[in-house]
């Protein structure tokens, strides 16, 4: 039984009801569901897991940095570094969570109109868990979206910039 489970069953209290609630404000999504929720398959899925999601707002996404990736063979040998366009594109992945999500928006296939402002921070090479926080901006005609995503390595920036879809017909 978990805490959350345990404090329904002992308490009836509008207090515990108030803790409960913002205990579950965390959301993960494992990869089997990013999978019903984006169109990406090997090799192009890059994330992992999700492990913090606020609808309509947010999502924390996890991607495990490994020299199996299949670019490793190629960028670099001797010197692998995940490639920078990778890395924008896991977090728009990310980002896609957070837009299949919207009501208005389910079912929906969003691909990049812009990207602005991206800057790359450090290198991220294999053994690196890449931690992506993408947050929606703004959604206009319910046909572009604006998101802010940054993405670190054990808490140091890696890259960071903002990213525009727009919706496929």
């Amino acid at each position: 039984m978990s805490v959350i489970e345990a404090n329904t069953s002992n308490s009836q209290s509008s207090e515990s009801t108030d803790i409960e609630s913002s205990t579950v404000s965390k959301k993960v999504f494992p990869i089997e569901e990013i999978q019903n929720l984006l169109p990406h398959r090997y090799p192009f899925l890059l994330i992992d897991r999700i492990i913090d999601y606020l609808p309509g707002e947010k999502a924390v996404g996890i991607k495990n940095v490994t020299i199996n990736e299949p670019f490793f063979q190629g960028h670099f040998p001797g010197r692998p570094l995940m490639p920078g366009v990778l890395i924008v594109e896991a977090m728009a992945q990310v980002g896609g969570i957070v837009l299949t999500q919207l009501p208005e928006m389910e079912r929906s296939l969003f691909v990049f109109a812009a990207i602005d402002g991206v800057r790359f921070r450090r290198p991220v090479v294999p053994g690196d868990q890449l931690v992506m926080t993408v947050e929606l901006l703004s959604v206009k005609r319910r046909r572009f979206a604006k998101m802010r995503g940054i993405a670190q390595v054990d808490g140091q920036l890696a890259c960071e910039g903002e990213l525009m879809f727009s919706l496929v017909d």
